[in-house]
Parts: C-alpha cells; sequence; structure tokens
C-alpha cells in the first residue's frame, strides 16, 4: 500500500528531509506505509554527494542546502513537481540500478501522456527531449534538454528524495549552477515545449503510470 500526498504551498527544504527521513526510518521498521509525496519548494540550490564546487557559478542567488542523495548540483523551485519517492526497495527486488530505471521509465511514461518523448541518455542522468525546433549540434546530432532529474538515496532499503519534473518554472533559476554537472545540454519545461499543462494534470500522469512503471521487479526496464 503506498500513500500519496500532495502538499498545496511552497514547502521548506529543510522541513521536507526531515519528513523523508522520519517516514523512511518508518517504512523500515515496518511502522509507515510507503509514500509518494508531492511538492513544490521555494528556489533553493541543492547539492548532492557528487557535487563541484566549481558547478555553483551564482552562490549568493538562492540558498544553497547539502544534500545526502546522489547526484550533483540541482534547482528547486516554483513551476517544479517534486515528487519524494519513500519506496522499500527491499521488497521491490534489492536491485538500486533497476529501481532508478523504474523511476526513469515512470517519468517517460507520464511524459507521454503529454505527447513528450522522453529519452535516457548514458552518461546523462534525468529525462531528456529532444528539440526539432533548435539547430542541431555541429556533428548534426539533435539539441536535447533536460525535462526531469533524479536523484536518490537508501537507508536500509528505503529510498527517498526522488524525482523533479520542470512544468512551469522559471528557466533562468538554473543559470545560476551547472545542473547536474552537466554543459552543452540546456534544461526545459512542459509549458516552454508550448504545451498548457498544470500541476494537476502532472500528478494525475503520475498517479496513472505509476503501477506500470513499478508493476515487475523481475524485469527491469530498458531503453
Amino acid at each position: 500500500m503506498v500513500e500519496w500526498i500532495t502538499t498545496s504551498g511552497l514547502t521548506g527544504y529543510d522541513d521536507a528531509v526531515a519528513f523523508m527521513e522520519d517516514r523512511a526510518a518508518g517504512i523500515a521498521a515496518g511502522t509507515h506505509e510507503e509514500c509518494i509525496w508531492l511538492v513544490e519548494h521555494p528556489p533553493l540550490y541543492t547539492a548532492g554527494t557528487s557535487a563541484r564546487p566549481e558547478d555553483l557559478t551564482d552562490p549568493e542567488r538562492f540558498p544553497v542546502h547539502s544534500s545526502k542523495r546522489g547526484g550533483q548540483y540541482t534547482y528547486h523551485g516554483p513551476g517544479q513537481r517534486v515528487v519524494y519517492v519513500m519506496l522499500d526497495v527491499a521488497k521491490r527486488g534489492r536491485d538500486v540500478r533497476c529501481f532508478v530505471r523504474q523511476l526513469e521509465r515512470w517519468v517517460i511514461l507520464a511524459l507521454d501522456r503529454f505527447n513528450v518523448t522522453g529519452h535516457i541518455r548514458d552518461g546523462r542522468v534525468g529525462v531528456w527531449v529532444e528539440r526539432d525546433d533548435k539547430p542541431r549540434f555541429a556533428n548534426g546530432d539533435k539539441t536535447e534538454d533536460k525535462i526531469a532529474a533524479i536523484g536518490i538515496r537508501l537507508r536500509k532499503w528505503v529510498s527517498f528524495h526522488g524525482i523533479s519534473i520542470n512544468v512551469e518554472p522559471d528557466l533562468s533559476h538554473f543559470d545560476g549552477i551547472v545542473p547536474c554537472g552537466i554543459t552543452d545540454f540546456g534544461v526545459t519545461s512542459l509549458v516552454d515545449l508550448g504545451l498548457p499543462v498544470t500541476m494537476t494534470d502532472v500528478d494525475v500522469a503520475l498517479r496513472q503510470c505509476f503501477d506500470v512503471a513499478f508493476a515487475a521487479t523481475d524485469t527491469c526496464p530498458t531503453d
């Protein structure tokens, strides 16, 4: 049984981490149900365990929070759906790589509800979309922008942290960091792609696609 929680307004990052840690401990102890928590944050940057100081290009712009999740620098802010994923990975196959693949597949399935094709790229974390409306690279490859980031942590085989999907954030807010340490590629959002999608629309799509994305722990999703 997975509990779904949607919090309106803007949730402080430290408050979110405290909630996740408490809930993850309860799941590990068997006293709490698994949980998907949908939130928005005020503008802020988070530094994952692999964050490089030089990738914080404007440290005075927004508050910077150290995070124990995997990954590098990310931005959170209004118009971005943050999906905190507190799930028992021990009961879901004890395969961290496969679990991350399921998270990626979940995002891709949700994006498909809006006729957006998401891609996973080797060496570039997150979910990407091809931009036919932008000039190609010099080698002829299509330009790609990041639409969703993924970063998790496990404690006693229970996950927390999770996913952020750009619905309608201020994309200029990403300028203060090198998002996830990746240069030469940009960021986008559903609204930036020309889609009149609301946060509620995204929440509905995530709910509808969850069971499919996590249905089988014996078969790991592939690209």
